[in-house]
């Protein structure tokens, strides 16, 4: 499917953004999402902006997290410390899948240790009251920084994210994490209808989230769906993909690359595509060229390293990596990833190390 067409095959309505210089359009990172032929393997790092470098510890002390997504200027420091310091061929936007929710009005915060918390979870159809839509004034802070990064960044891409729907309703309904999702699984069963409102008023929040980002100068943008590995597939068709789609199709008009991803998602990946990505993220449970197969033809791929690998030492990093390049090395367009976030206690030398080994063994 190209960057322009729907998941229904239509032609979605053109719709104007910030046109990126050359240099961007033409980087290896855009150029792998297009499918199209790369100087090398791209490489950029689910999680890299914070978390494992010490300097963003320094600049984050003191300051909670959704208070920082709200800082431009802290947003822009963060997000490029791993292009200076790994070089990586991407930045990520710094942010949480939960600041639109936040953004308009839901009452929750970031535990340390235990993740987005809401005081008073969406349970009944009177909670969908409280799902206003989204504008651009709400996350004003989001333009002002991505026009921050774009003019600091140069030739390298900038990726916009945001929460899906099934992952940000479970946060929802649950209340905060959890590892059985029952509550979010017993409206999606119970209460069919009410499971397909909720999950059809944050698309509309999720896709005014990305186009607020496209519009300030994201070059791409992903979508997070990191629990829809606790469905079967036939669940995820019925009752999630129709929400994920109407997320991608919202934003298909501006041409940008779509990436969706998943955690433990293997059975799910040829549904993820045909929710409208132009690019589908796997983690390490698959291999590349066996992800390929089941997501079928006319997708990049992004993946898939275990990113508990890189406390292995170099030896073993490079090894494991370079199966990773090898399972890939048919594949119509891939962007080197790890199959999850960087974990905090990771040691940024072997992520920048990580980096220069890809490039290098897969100059052209």
């Amino acid at each position: 499917m190209s960057a322009n067409a729907s998941p229904t095959g239509q032609m979605p309505t053109e719709t104007t953004a910030p046109v990126k210089n050359d240099a961007v359009r033409d980087s290896a990172f855009l150029r792998a999402c297009r499918r199209e032929p790369v100087p090398h393997t791209p490489v950029w790092f689910m999680r890299q902006a914070g978390r494992s470098l010490p300097e963003y510890r320094k600049v984050r002390e003191g300051i909670g997290m959704l208070d920082s997504c709200m800082r431009p200027e802290l947003v822009t420091e963060i997000t490029l410390q791993p292009v200076r310091r790994h070089r990586v061929d991407a930045a990520i936007y710094f942010s949480d899948i939960v600041v639109p929710l936040k953004a308009i009005g839901i009452d929750l915060d970031i535990k340390p240790g235990i993740g987005p918390v809401v005081e008073q979870p969406v349970r009944t159809r009177a909670d969908l009251a409280r799902l206003r839509d989204l504008t651009p004034e709400d996350v004003s802070y989001v333009t002002e920084a991505i026009g921050m990064l774009t003019r600091e960044l140069g030739p390298t891409p900038l990726i916009g994210f945001a929460g899906a729907p099934f992952t940000l309703a479970s946060y929802l309904v649950e209340g905060g994490p959890s590892r059985t999702y029952e509550n979010a699984k017993a409206m999606m069963y119970g209460d069919p209808q009410l499971w397909a409102d909720l999950l059809d008023r944050l698309a509309d929040i999720t896709a005014a989230f990305l186009r607020v980002q496209i519009e300030a100068g994201a070059s791409a943008v992903q979508l997070f769906d990191s629990w829809a590995g606790a469905l079967a597939p036939a669940d995820y068709r019925r009752s999630v993909l129709p929400a994920s789609a109407k997320v991608f199709d919202a934003v298909a008009g501006y041409g940008v690359p779509r990436i969706h991803f998943g955690v433990g998602t293997g059975e799910l990946l040829k549904l993820m595509g045909e929710a409208g990505a132009d690019v589908v993220g796997v983690d390490w449970r698959v291999p590349m060229d066996e992800a390929a197969r089941r997501v079928g033809p006319g997708k990049a791929l992004q993946g898939n390293l275990d990113p508990t690998v890189l406390f292995a030492g170099r030896e073993a990093v490079e090894t494991k990596a370079g199966e990773v390049l090898e399972a890939a090395a048919g594949l119509e367009g891939h962007i080197f990833n790890l199959g999850h976030g960087v974990m905090p206690s990771t040691a940024p030398d072997a992520l920048t190390r990580l980096v220069e080994y890809v490039h290098t063994r897969t100059a052209r």
